[in-house]
């Protein structure tokens, strides 16, 4: 049995459709069959359930997933360690980071990374709180970073790093703008523009409704995008009112493009959390990222300092030492 055999068949598990796998794997349908086909002869018995909906494993193909995916971590670990004998090693992390914290939080913070540990690279892939959950759970990569509710499962590892806030946006030049506050009813006769479903920012934003005894069947949603940029580009000329990220919208609020409001009675607090697969051990250089992330005073000054000043690089430089001796 063979690496890529393993890999084949565990992604047929992950999307329960053959057709789907093949795509994934950039490979053909009958290349795929044949393979699942092959694993099911050498062990004697079936693996999948086939249906018109697709597959499903069995007792014995649930058995033989958990050890694939021991035996494909191994591989992958044994694969860094003896990389790490190589002179010129370079360390790799995969991220999985929603769109608030790819877009508006991670920039600066890997601007910072590379200035105190150059020999990492950084690779990120951007999607909903939904997704990079069970992208996680999945092992499509070992670290990522949400921020809002993560689905209940015993095999998500949950550390919070930072605390992040909702907040009402409205064009610059609104009504509302010169009144500093609205109320909820208020807000319901608004136009109001929405992320998507799955989205860590809607879910936060439904929740605090419940507490309130609203839904939001209460408010008039005209459009949902997956995309804050594209959220704060429509607001900004006038198509309607926003709750997304009080970080997303410095830059904006600055250029007198759009404004916070608060709502009265109101605090939509969230948290930006790590999560981890139980199942996994940390890499050296995740580890690094891990602790980069808990260390309160270089975390925010990152956040809030433009990447390319000379105090932004002081305050690595300053941090530097203390991270390079705790890796």
């Amino acid at each position: 049995m063979y690496q890529q055999e393993f890999f084949i068949f565990k992604t047929v598990a992950d999307t329960k459709n053959i057709t789907l796998a093949a795509k994934q794997l950039h490979i053909s349908q009958p290349a795929v069959s044949l393979q699942i086909q092959n694993i099911e002869n050498y062990y004697g018995t079936k693996f999948f359930n086939r249906s018109n909906k697709g597959v499903t494993l069995t007792k014995a193909g649930l058995i033989f997933y958990d050890y694939v995916c021991q035996i494909l971590d191994m591989m992958k670990n044994a694969h860094e360690e003896i990389n790490e004998l190589a002179d010129d090693h370079r360390g790799e992390v995969e991220i999985g980071a929603t769109l608030t914290i790819g877009e508006y939080v991670l920039p600066n913070i890997l601007a910072c990374l590379y200035q105190i540990r150059p020999d990492i690279d950084f690779k990120v892939t951007i999607a909903n709180t939904e997704t990079v959950s069970q992208d996680i759970l999945g092992k499509k990569y070992r670290i990522a970073l949400v921020e809002g509710p993560v689905p209940d499962n015993r095999d998500l590892i949950i550390e919070n790093f930072w605390h992040d806030e909702l907040a009402l946006v409205v064009p610059y030049y609104h009504p509302w703008a010169r009144k500093g506050s609205v109320t909820l009813s208020e807000l319901c006769k608004a136009r109001l523009i929405l992320r998507e479903v799955g989205s860590g920012t809607r879910s936060v934003f439904e929740l605090f409704l419940q507490e309130k005894g609203y839904s939001l069947s209460d408010f008039n949603i005209t459009m949902e995008l997956g995309s804050t940029q594209a959220i704060k580009q429509v607001v900004a000329i006038g198509l309607g009112v926003t709750i997304i990220s009080a970080l997303t919208v410095r830059r904006e609020c600055e250029d007198h493009r759009l404004k916070v409001i608060k709502i009265q009675d109101c605090y939509m607090g969230r948290p930006l959390n790590i999560l981890t697969n139980a199942n996994n051990a940390n890499t050296k250089e995740e580890s690094f990222l891990i602790d980069f992330l808990h260390n309160q005073d270089l975390f925010e000054r990152a956040l809030h300092m433009d990447c390319t000043s000379e105090s932004f690089m002081d305050a690595c430089a300053d941090n530097m030492a203390l991270m390079l001796n705790n890796p």
